[in-house]
């Protein structure tokens, strides 16, 4: 595995940028948010650079992507293709951890053409409200109350486009142990930057059109897999599951004792399930 390489790819309104690590078979790596700083993926997407090709690049919305919008799930599709165009990748690996999950789905939905199958790290799914309202209630009952209306609040600015770095910052640091299996063993959070933005635009619309996205998925023409943390604040039962079961073509991996950032709790569970996703398509 040698050096990271540079990514810079043209896309509308500028260019998405970030890096290429790793020999094997390609993938492209998907950051959550959305509109958070792509690099808090790095360690996964290592993990996964010891047997793929990877490239991660941050979705636009913050440098040293174009700053440029719009944000939206149509534009966040499209500029998933312009980076595989980019890197002359006919076909691909997608694997997105979040948003990013959430965002493979519907690319293996709408851009099954492209891809060679989809891994969804612990994302909201696809049927229903994919567990939405389930996980903001679960976020909220594993926050105390001293801190849980505050950080709520936050999120109701960030969500109307008029929070600032400091207080996404300030939420983040009252929501990161919620994310965790064990809130006594919780990692250090790591430097995060966001949009405000892209996170305002596009959580708007995530849910929208979801029955569409759930048919072109059941008519199984992209293999697909979600990876779920056991005690995830994503119910994985409501999510997960339910968003496997829409095709015989796609499979669901759950890791006991990890929450939302299983790769971090579990490690080389991210290599291990592309890696099954990958076998299985061969023997196919």
């Amino acid at each position: 595995m040698g050096a990271r390489e540079v990514l810079s790819v043209a896309a509308d309104g500028g260019s998405l940028d970030g890096w290429i690590e790793g020999a094997g078979p390609p993938v492209l790596l998907l950051h959550g948010g959305p509109g958070l700083d792509y690099t808090y993926l790095d360690d996964l997407g290592a993990e996964l650079a010891a047997e793929f090709r990877v490239a991660s690049y941050q979705q636009r919305g913050l440098e040293p992507s174009t700053l440029q919008g719009p944000f939206t799930v149509a534009q966040s599709i499209d500029d998933a293709v312009a980076v595989l165009d980019g890197l002359e990748w006919p076909r691909a690996w997608v694997v997105g951890h979040s948003w990013g999950g959430h965002l493979a789905l519907r690319l293996a939905a709408e851009r099954s053409d492209r891809l060679l199958g989809a891994l969804a790290v612990d994302p909201i799914g696809v049927v229903g409200d994919g567990g939405h309202a389930a996980f903001e209630a679960e976020m909220s009952a594993r926050t105390p109350l001293s801190h849980r209306r505050r950080a709520e609040e936050l999120d109701e600015r960030e969500l109307a486009g008029e929070g600032t770095e400091a207080e996404f910052r300030e939420a983040m640091e009252i929501w990161w142990p919620s994310y965790f299996a064990d809130p006594e063993r919780v990692p250090q959070m790591p430097a995060m930057r966001t949009s405000v933005w892209a996170y305002a635009g596009i959580s708007g619309e995530m849910l929208i059109g979801l029955e569409e996205v759930a048919a072109r998925l059941a008519d199984g023409r992209c293999l697909y897999g979600v990876l779920a943390g056991a005690a995830s604040p994503i119910p994985w039962g409501q999510a997960a599951r339910a968003t496997v079961e829409l095709s015989s073509h796609a499979s669901l991996t759950v890791i006991p004792g990890a929450g939302h950032f299983p790769w971090i709790e579990a490690p080389g569970c991210g290599l291990a399930a592309l890696r099954a996703l990958a076998d299985g398509r061969e023997a196919r």
